[in-house]
């Protein structure tokens, strides 16, 4: 199996016939809990996958950075989308979408403490127990920062990842919206990051509401945003990146121009 290469675009099917027209694509990410367990893969994935396209299946319940242990159901179904889709890694969020039997709905951050980072790692194995491929995490974009927090983002990340093993799913646009939210350099955060463990990029649109920057996946993919593409590539090119959009999808044209602009960001082969 070939993981994630050059650029790609997450699948949806409201845009499922753009992204099988894309004659370059060698990737593509789905939502993980859109695809049924049982089968059978949706057509426009399967069309895909015979094309020789990679698909990476990105989990948003398993609700690994909760201080209860991950639903083996939900890393079961995880699993099975994986095998059936022949993916070479899955992808989640180092997040909680649940407490006390209750749904969030929303990925929420988690106060960087060396109990959360323990809470995670901890997770993170049961998780990997039942996965048939590698895991890479995410960061996640977030208004606010816990007042108990005891590491900074760089450390509180590479904690977790030296304990797990686990690959990084590093979002650009997450950095640029914590930057703008939450204070701080995201060239520097760059720096301290291990980029050598990254499995793959975000690259989102987000917008200015309430004084606030809101990741949102529906706005275009900002300048400053692209230059994070930029500067993380001169640092050290990721094997591969993602455009996610996520809604008010615009016309063809428009998709294309944002494809073809991280691909001059990155210099790796267009796709359109």
């Amino acid at each position: 199996m070939t993981g994630p290469r050059g650029v790609g675009i997450g699948w949806r099917p409201e845009i499922a016939g753009f992204v099988a027209e894309l004659p370059g694509l060698r990737f593509v990410e789905v939502v993980a809990e859109a695809v049924p367990a049982t089968g059978p893969v949706p057509p426009g994935l399967a069309e895909l996958r015979e094309r020789g396209v990679t698909v990476v299946p990105h989990g948003v319940r398993l609700s690994l950075g909760g201080a209860e242990p991950v639903d083996p159901a939900r890393v079961a179904h995880l699993a099975r989308v994986a095998e059936l889709l022949d993916a070479p890694l899955v992808s989640e969020h180092i997040a909680f979408v649940r407490a006390g039997g209750l749904e969030a709905g929303h990925l929420l951050p988690l106060p960087r403490t060396r109990e959360a980072v323990a809470a995670v790692v901890a997770n993170v194995r049961r998780a990997q127990e039942q996965l048939p491929v590698p895991l890479a995490l995410e960061p996640i974009a977030a208004l606010f920062d816990w007042p108990e927090d005891e590491l900074d983002e760089a450390d509180f990340l590479t904690e977790i990842l030296d304990a797990t093993g686990a690959t990084l799913l590093l979002d650009v646009a997450n950095v640029h919206a914590n930057a703008r939210n939450r204070g701080g350099d995201p060239v520097a955060l760059l720096d301290r990051l291990p980029l050598d463990r990254v499995s793959y990029v975000h690259v989102a649109g987000g917008a200015e509401r309430g004084g606030f920057y809101h990741d949102t996946h529906t706005d275009p993919v900002p300048p400053e945003v692209l230059d994070l593409v930029g500067a993380l590539c001169a640092r050290r090119r990721p094997p591969a990146l993602l455009l996610e959009r996520d809604g008010h999808y615009p016309p063809a044209p428009a998709l294309r121009a944002e494809l073809d602009a991280l691909a001059a960001a990155s210099a790796f082969p267009v796709v359109t």
